[in-house]
């Protein structure tokens, strides 16, 4: 099976979840919209000045020039913020303004002051404007009705200033996931622990979880579970009670101590793939239990990282209803060459920038994560295939740091 088989098996297993909450839009950031926004009004919602200056009429002042000034009435003057008023502009006259202003009736232009003397009852204008410059008009922005947020968007600040412009104080968003993970391993220890002899510290656990709760989505548990079945099987059904989508680590492959698919074919789980035509990382296992997904990783750190990355977030863009998980896939040229031929196709830790495409380091072990802090992609390899330098290629692109 290809991986994008394999994807495709678990966009069609799972449903979106449905679940929303009505959220303050001071707490919506970084949150998944679960309803099309329409504005209230139009933005902005009378026509206002650009620039502090004068309000005019532009073909009062058309023959304007510092040699020949054209002198406009001042009927008085209009301040951002200021409600309604009796202003409107006839022939020769002109309203001074500061930006923000509402323009009056009439007006059709605003000169900036520094193309004038200042005047107050009286001003001279010694320069021309176009119809409408330095104008905004009503609607210029966003006018009534339109459709400003589709369904799915995941709002950033832009898109909070924006909802906030429409004067929008809350909004209905799609409930965060809650995750289990759960690393398999009697040889491993928490960070901070003293190490003890045959055992080494968990990385996976700390690595995804970062990945997750970067994704606004909770942890309802991460726990370091020794390789016995009752203790595995029992934290599963957990997880099944209060979690959205379950991950392990470790457990995985043939050993006497992977006991995953023994545990999860015992639970009654359906397994959806395994043995997907990928390195590293092989032998990760996709099941389907009481209405959940248990995607199973390999307890090797950068098998598990890169399978994490080929299936949790095409996973969880259907759980949400939200391309925005989905990681870019692009073409790069590659800059170096890639001679090794590999049986299966090959996930390589690489770093890409500006259409170019980089082999930071020779250790691509599965076990070996060091080299990951130089890279931000995936060179995507196919089985009995090497790359010369200048080649485009295919990269898969890891989430960057928010």
């Amino acid at each position: 099976m290809e991986i994008e088989e394999a994807v495709a098996i678990l966009q069609r297993t799972v449903s979106p979840s449905g679940k929303v909450k009505v959220c303050p839009l001071s707490s919506a950031y970084d949150r998944i919209l679960a309803e099309d926004l329409y504005a209230p009004l139009d933005v902005p919602p009378f026509p206002k000045s650009a620039m502090d200056g004068y309000a005019v009429r532009s073909s009062d002042v058309s023959s304007a020039t510092k040699d020949k000034p054209v002198t406009l009435s001042v009927l008085g003057e209009v301040f951002a913020g200021d409600g309604n008023n009796n202003f409107s502009l006839k022939e020769k006259t002109a309203l001074r303004v500061m930006t923000g202003s509402p323009l009056p009736p009439g007006c059709d232009a605003v000169v900036m002051q520094e193309n004038t003397d200042y005047g107050e009852r009286e001003v001279k204008v010694f320069s021309p404007v176009k119809k409408m410059q330095n104008y905004c008009a009503q609607g210029e922005d966003i006018k009534k009705d339109s459709l400003v947020l589709k369904k799915g968007s995941r709002l950033s600040r832009t898109q909070i200033g924006l909802l906030s412009s429409l004067g929008f104080d809350k909004v209905k968003v799609f409930k965060a996931l809650s995750v289990s993970l759960l690393c398999t391993g009697s040889e491993l220890q928490l960070p901070g622990e003293k190490l003890e002899e045959g055992k080494i510290y968990s990385s996976i656990g700390e690595m995804l979880s970062y990945s997750i709760k970067q994704e606004g989505f909770s942890l309802s548990r991460l726990k370091v579970l020794a390789d016995e079945e009752k203790i595995i099987s029992e934290e599963i059904e957990k997880s099944l009670e209060d979690s959205d989508l379950i991950i392990t680590s470790g457990g995985v492959s043939v050993g006497k101590k992977d006991l995953l698919p023994y545990v999860l074919e015992k639970l009654g789980a359906e397994k959806l793939f395994s043995h997907v035509n990928v390195q590293p990382g092989t032998p990760t296992l996709a099941s389907f239990l009481k209405g959940k997904v248990i995607l199973s990783l390999s307890g090797n750190p950068f098998a598990a990282l890169a399978n994490f990355d080929l299936y949790f977030y095409p996973l969880v863009s259907v759980l949400m209803q939200s391309e925005s998980f989905l990681l870019p896939v692009e073409k790069a040229v590659l800059q170096i060459p890639y001679e090794k031929i590999n049986l299966h196709r090959r996930l390589v830790r690489a770093y890409a920038s500006e259409g170019k495409v980089y082999l930071p380091s020779e250790k691509h072990a599965a076990s070996v994560l060091s080299s990951m802090s130089e890279c931000n992609c995936y060179l995507d390899v196919p089985s009995q295939t090497k790359y010369a330098s200048g080649e485009l290629v295919t990269v898969r692109f890891m989430r960057s740091p928010r």
